[in-house]
């Protein structure tokens, strides 16, 4: 039969009926064990019985009233992100790309309340994803994203990461930001050295331009701290946040200092579904689980065992992986084998792993994952490369 749905999506053959921790159980019955986390979003896996009971016991409740009134778990949320990050204030939306929206609309109003509404333009970085919306689009500079939807968004300029004389070059009169990711992910798990994004502050503050980490895919824990950026220890003026800050439920967050927001008065941004009681109780039993005391070092140390395993596994099969990237539980395996033949046979072998740029797959498995499910993972990224190595000595 023929689908209904936009044909978008190069889906694999497979549908799931429901989820357990950091498993998933096919419609035929076959689990596989979950390596991808809805590329990054089921942070605390599949059912958590927590996130599950704030779920329910809000669905009896309330689920959306509009930003028109006072949200009390929203001002809850808020609360709490704040005192656990740099940031004053947040605002909350419903995905990555909405929260990127925000954040360069946060950074332009800033100068613009400043009294130099000219200061609008932003810089980005080679191999940078950003969204799907035309702005964030625009902001990622990727032309295959870009390609037949007419002409590219006004107002980014884009730079390689650690080209500091090009980066120079083109900050003028017009700039108001900068905008990075800590790790880019679907750039291919390119980690962003401490020193570099420290260099980025020291930059940002001599022209006066805000500094914006995107933090979509790294930040709620992912690398062993709430937000990637703390490992190097720089403070951005802006701050982007989705996925894994809702555990599997739509939930995007801006986050910012006061004086970055000092241009987002009532009526210059909003949302219809942003914020809202269901969203918010979510992100509260997410907050839950991850600011309990040793929850992060947790995700530290099964990052660190994980990427031991992987070590080995590479000296095994050295054709194969070349390169073994990240930080915590968001391991990028640069290949020798086209990555998404890779996935392909990972998944053959009821492993879920997601392809991303420069020929790597990633690794983003629930940050509640354990040592016998990364031993699990690791014997079937063995069972695949094994597969590519039969091949290759049949070639020979």
């Amino acid at each position: 039969m023929t689908s209904a749905l936009l044909p978008t999506y190069a889906r694999a053959p497979l549908a799931f009926a429901r989820g357990e921790g950091a498993w998933l159980v096919a419609e035929d019955g076959e689990r596989y064990l979950d390596f991808g986390a809805g590329i990054a979003v089921n942070a605390l896996g599949h059912a958590h019985p927590h996130l599950v009971a704030a779920l329910t016991e809000q669905a009896g409740k309330l689920w959306h009233v509009s930003n028109l009134f006072q949200i009390p778990e929203g001002e809850r949320l808020g609360r709490r992100l704040v005192e656990a990050s740099f940031a004053d204030v947040a605002f909350f939306c419903n995905s990555g790309a909405e929260a990127n929206e925000a954040a360069i609309k946060v950074a332009r109003k800033y100068h613009a309340a400043g009294g130099n509404p000219e200061r609008y333009r932003i810089v980005t970085f080679a191999g940078a994803f950003h969204g799907r919306t035309l702005a964030t689009l625009a902001a990622g500079g990727q032309q295959k994203y870009i390609e037949g939807f007419g002409p590219k968004v006004e107002g980014f300029d884009q730079v390689q990461v650690g080209d500091f004389d090009a980066l120079e070059a083109v900050i003028g009169p017009e700039t108001a930001a900068l905008m990075i990711e800590p790790i880019q992910g679907e750039g291919g798990v390119r980690v962003i050295q401490p020193a570099e994004l420290r260099r980025y502050r020291e930059i940002c503050d001599h022209h006066g331009l805000m500094l914006i980490m995107d933090e979509v895919q790294t930040g709620l824990g992912r690398t062993g701290r709430l937000f990637a950026h703390e490992w190097s220890g720089v403070t951005p003026d802006i701050l982007s946040a989705a996925k894994g800050i809702g555990g599997g439920f739509p939930l995007g967050a801006c986050l910012a200092t006061a004086e970055a927001a000092r241009g987002m008065t009532a009526g210059s941004h909003g949302t219809t579904f942003g914020g809202n009681p269901l969203a918010m109780a979510v992100g509260n039993a997410v907050l839950d689980v991850v600011l309990a005391d040793g929850f992060l070092d947790r995700v530290a140390r099964t990052g660190l065992l994980l990427k031991q395993k992987l070590a080995a596994l590479r000296d095994r099969h050295p054709h194969v992986f070349k390169e073994i990237r990240g930080e915590g539980l968001m391991i990028g395996l640069a290949l020798g084998v086209p990555n998404t033949d890779f996935a392909a046979a990972a998944r053959a072998a009821h492993l879920l792993v997601i392809p991303a740029g420069d020929n790597v797959v990633r690794l983003l498995p629930p940050l509640i994952v354990d040592a016998p499910e990364i031993d699990a993972a690791v014997q079937r990224l063995e069972a695949a490369a094994s597969g590519f190595e039969a091949l290759r000595g049949a070639a020979e």
